[in-house]
């Protein structure tokens, strides 16, 4: 921050706190499938707020966190224990809890990965991951979390290389998608923050 002209918002990824991307020196928070099995929001906050308190102490100001996604196929080979679990209302549930522990340590909170990556069997790292679902299923699964999520006032929600072809049938990720991007995320969910893509290598 003393070299930089203009002062620098800083982000990482800190899913389980700073023990996600720090080996040592941090406290050592479980991965969200844990927590979930807890089902314990005071838990799912005060894991944000660990992580909050951590971060700043390190000049960080934005988490890429929480994982949103609902782990309901277990042939996913990046979400599984990233997200809370397989049930969408108590992904919910902990995603809005961590959140507001985040926020309340004074970090900015990121849901992740919009609209949904529980339920694909590619790495998005390195695939275009397609959720080939029906609308009634996406609102009744993947979009809950992310509902909860801008209700419980999450400051950015991040975008993921997914094709979801009953939001957007020209096969677009969600990264490039107008349907996805603003007329689902602003329009319909009402989300008003910030809006970042994922990895773009």
């Amino acid at each position: 921050q003393e070299l930089a002209k203009v002062p620098l918002l800083v982000s990482a990824d800190m899913e389980r706190g700073m023990a996600f991307r720090v080996r040592r020196g941090v406290v050592p928070l479980p991965f969200a499938m844990a927590v979930g099995a807890s089902g314990s929001e005071d838990d799912a906050r005060f894991m944000g707020e660990v992580t909050a308190r951590e971060g700043r102490a390190l000049g960080i100001h934005w988490a890429l966190a929480p994982v949103a996604d609902v782990n309901n196929n277990p042939a996913n080979p990046v979400i599984n224990i990233r997200s809370f679990g397989e049930d969408p209302e108590r992904v919910g549930r902990l995603v809005a809890a961590f959140v507001k522990g985040v926020n309340s340590g004074g970090l900015l909170s990121t849901v992740k990965h919009f609209p949904g990556h529980g339920d694909t069997a590619v790495d998005s790292h390195l695939q275009l991951a397609r959720l080939p679902v029906e609308r009634a299923r996406l609102d009744a699964v993947e979009l809950q979390p992310f509902r909860r999520a801008v209700e419980s006032g999450v400051d950015s929600v991040m975008l993921g290389h997914i094709a979801v072809p009953a939001l957007d049938p020209s096969g677009a990720p969600a990264t490039l998608s107008q349907p996805m991007a603003t007329d689902l995320l602003r329009r319909e969910l009402g989300f008003q923050g910030l809006v970042v893509t994922d990895a773009l290598e």
